[in-house]
């Protein structure tokens, strides 16, 4: 591990523990020789746990590393440093083949219903996969396993044989969802998953996705940008930025008390039901565009965006550490009660303080 990698936060019940997680991808330059000038830093050194039948949100606005991340903590992308415990196992060195076996226990949902299916396989192909891959014959048939699984997202089984051209994106969605349960995983990445579909049809899958959670007690790695689905479906949220976890608390305290000047930005740009808050807070535009992962800047990544920076927060890292009990924050000067509800509106009584 390299030196300024915080301790790590993982439970002794903790399903899954990372820590000092990082991916980089090489900058490659050159005709003919190419050779490397750099590095894109996509995540680096982040700390996170996932307990079983638990949802951990993990948001940010896009480039932040988030779907990065959760494709490393899956190693479908070999990490650059860190380590990967997966019930109570080291997986961060196994190779490709190695983690065959432990593939049933991981799974991931795709972001694009349109492009995670191969079009010219049918529906029950599809959802068939993960057992032909793992070699396993399921009791009663792989027809008759597939259809159920089919019926159990909201699918009409009768349609085993068609095409994902054949199905809306809401349908083709519920398909990838069957898919990732095939073979009842303890772990499930959701890469925003309802990103995609409509409004109406957001909700139907996110309550199918609690559904399923409550049957088979998988834990989600629930990956986002928008506040308000996470604020729905998680236990506990991860703020991300430009690679780094800047805020990490359970659900309701993130949306009642946030810390990190991002996680207040962010919640000020998320519309209130109520119309004399909505129009009382203050809002806030983060100037600027979001830096280069290539040359990320010193100190606190998020200072050059910042309102409350200062020259302490260009000279050292900030680590990411215990404002309260169970709520990390990664900030030199975190906002407070007031400054936060002045922005967010939220109602500081409710949620009590531990």
């Amino acid at each position: 591990m390299t030196s300024d990698q915080e301790k790590p936060v993982g439970p002794p019940d903790a399903l899954m523990t990372i820590t000092g997680l990082r991916k980089y991808f090489d900058v490659m330059r050159g005709g003919f020789i190419r050779h490397k000038v750099g590095d894109v830093k996509a995540v680096d050194a982040i700390n996170i746990d996932l307990r079983p039948s638990e949802t951990v949100g993990l948001v940010g606005e896009s480039g932040s590393g988030k779907s990065t991340a959760g494709r490393t903590m899956l190693k479908l992308l070999e990490p650059t440093d860190g380590q990967i415990i997966f019930d109570g196992r080291d997986i961060t060195k196994l190779s490709r083949r190695e983690m065959v076996p432990l593939r049933r226990h991981m799974q991931m949902i795709f972001q694009d219903p349109y492009s995670s299916l191969n079009p010219r396989h049918t529906v029950g192909t599809i959802i068939s996969q993960p057992f032909n891959v793992q070699g396993i014959e399921p009791s009663g048939g792989l027809k008759t396993a597939v259809q159920d699984l089919m019926a159990r997202v909201g699918l009409n089984p009768e349609h085993y044989n068609r095409y994902p051209n054949e199905f809306s994106g809401g349908q083709r969605q519920r398909i990838g969802v069957a898919r990732a349960i095939a073979l009842n995983p303890k772990v499930i990445v959701a890469d925003e998953p309802v990103s995609a579909l409509d409004v109406s049809i957001q909700a139907q899958v996110v309550n199918l996705l609690e559904d399923i959670q409550n049957e088979f007690g998988i834990a989600y790695l629930f990956i986002a940008h928008d506040l308000s689905v996470v604020r729905h479906i998680s236990d506990r949220v991860a703020v991300m930025y430009l690679g780094h976890i800047v805020e990490f608390t359970p659900s309701d305290v993130l949306y009642a008390r946030p810390r990190h000047p991002y996680t207040v930005a962010l919640l000020s740009a998320v519309p209130l039901p109520d119309p004399v808050l909505e129009r009382s807070r203050k809002r806030i535009l983060l100037t600027g565009d979001l830096p280069s992962p290539i040359d990320p800047p010193s100190g606190c990544v998020f200072r050059t965006r910042c309102w409350k920076a200062q020259d302490i927060c260009a000279a050292e890292k900030p680590p990411l550490v215990a404002e309260e009990p169970d709520h990390l924050v990664a900030c030199h000067f975190p906002m407070s009660d007031e400054e936060a509800a002045a922005v967010t509106g939220a109602a500081l009584a409710a949620v009590p303080r531990p």
